[in-house]
Parts: structure tokens; sequence; C-alpha cells
């Protein structure tokens, strides 16, 4: 997996990450926020496991809901190579309404179970389960205890949510890290095609056209043919060494 580097530099991200933790409110969201870097990462050797933090219960969901899009869930996860998929047993749609305790909880657990060196998390964005889930990921990613292995916490867009956020009274997704998923670009189309109870029928923005157009905008941010974008929390590297001429 190419990240997007100054000059003719080339680099990949997974050089010093063997485990990947991608948090996502609701089963979907990592397959539209970074479904393309996730395949690159297993592509590359690195076990990328995915929590997802609610799942659609009963009273708000019929009772046979859930298992279907678990199941579309598994099969997507198949297409991109997830070593692993953990759901948390909160209903969604109501986590903004759930005690903290009990949210943040869960995601430290897999944090502390997986310790990863990578986390990808959503961006706080116009749905509030996002932003619970925003907000417990961050606590969970502290450098402290098993935080302190974290090497690289970035916040991935879900297309809709996070564009739907008002300018300059709430935060702006202003990405800073575009990854390179030209490569990998018709896995991650063809593992949201596999949620086809959530895909809907161009110009809805959960299509499978917009979701495309999305990695080509942000692949012609950085003269790339399809990308990624991430906002960086926290990055720590090795110490670069200067070289004389």
């Amino acid at each position: 997996m190419r990240e997007e580097m100054s000059g003719s530099e080339e680099s990949s991200v997974v050089n010093d990450i063997h485990r990947a933790l991608v948090i996502a409110p609701h089963p979907d969201d990592e397959v539209l926020g970074c479904g393309g870097t996730i395949a690159a990462l297993t592509a590359e050797g690195c076990e990328v496991h995915v929590l997802i933090a609610s799942q659609d219960l009963p009273p708000l969901y019929s009772a046979d809901t859930a298992p279907a899009i678990r199941a579309e869930a598994a099969r997507a996860h198949e297409e991109l190579g997830v070593a692993s998929t953990d759901y948390l047993s909160h209903p969604s749609v109501e986590l903004a309404r759930m005690g903290v305790a009990e949210l943040n909880a869960g995601i430290q657990a897999a944090v502390d179970r997986i310790k990863p060196e990578l986390v990808l998390a959503p961006f706080p964005d116009r749905h509030l389960d996002h932003k619970a889930v925003f907000e417990a990921a961050m606590v969970a990613c502290r450098p402290i205890g098993t935080g302190m292995g974290i090497t690289t916490v970035a916040l991935y867009e879900t297309i809709s949510e996070t564009h739907w956020n008002v300018p300059h009274i709430e935060a702006d997704f202003t990405p800073d890290w575009f990854v390179d998923i030209s490569d990998f670009v018709d896995v991650k189309l063809s593992a949201f095609a596999s949620y086809a109870s959530q895909v809907q029928d161009y110009p809805g923005p959960r299509s499978i056209r917009a979701l495309e157009a999305l990695a080509t905008f942000r692949g012609s941010q950085v003269s790339l043919e399809y990308a990624e974008a991430f906002h960086t929390v926290r990055r720590v590297t090795r110490a670069i060494n200067a070289v004389s001429t």
C-alpha cells in the first residue's frame, strides 16, 4: 500500500504495523470509510481486526435485521481479508444515549485484546452514533497502557454522514493523509456491494457510483487514480537520519 509521499519517495504504511483495528459505529461504515485501506493492509500481511459498536436490534428494527446484516458483513470482510470481526451488543441509533463508561469499556477491551499499532476510527460527523464512537475510541487510544503501542490513530470519512456536517459550525473533515487504493478500489466496491441491504441507487450517496466518485476525487487531490483520505490524530515514527551529500 502506497501512502502519499513527497517527491519520488515511496513507503508502505505497514512496514512496522502487524495489527490494525478498525472501529465502526455500524456494519458497512468500515467498508465505506476504509475498505480499500483494509484490503491493501491485508494484502501486505497486516492482521486487520474490525470492531462494530452497534447492531440493528428490536424494537427499532425487526428481529431478523441484525443477523441478515451480519451475514452481509461476513461476506464483505472475507473479500477484504479481515482477520476477525467482533460486535458490541448495543442498539444502533442509541449509542449517544447510553452510559459513556459502558461504550468506552467495550472499545477499550478490544484495544487491550488486539494490541493494534494502527487504529482507524470514525470522524465525529452528523450521525450521533459516530460522535459517540469517536469519543470512546479516543479514550481507548490514549498513549497510556495498551495505547502506548498504538503508533497511528486516524479518522476516516463516512460518505453522506461526514459530508452533512454544517460548515464553520461543526468540524469539517479536512484530510491530511491519503492512502493509494488504486489496486484495491474494485475490492472495496465489491465488498460494499456485499452489503446489499445498505446499497442505494445513484444518485444516492451510498451508491457504488458515489463511492467510486469519492475515491476518484480523493485520488485527484494528490495525483493518484484512487485514494482514501484520513485525518490523523496521532502518528509516531522512527527518528529520521540525516544523509549528507
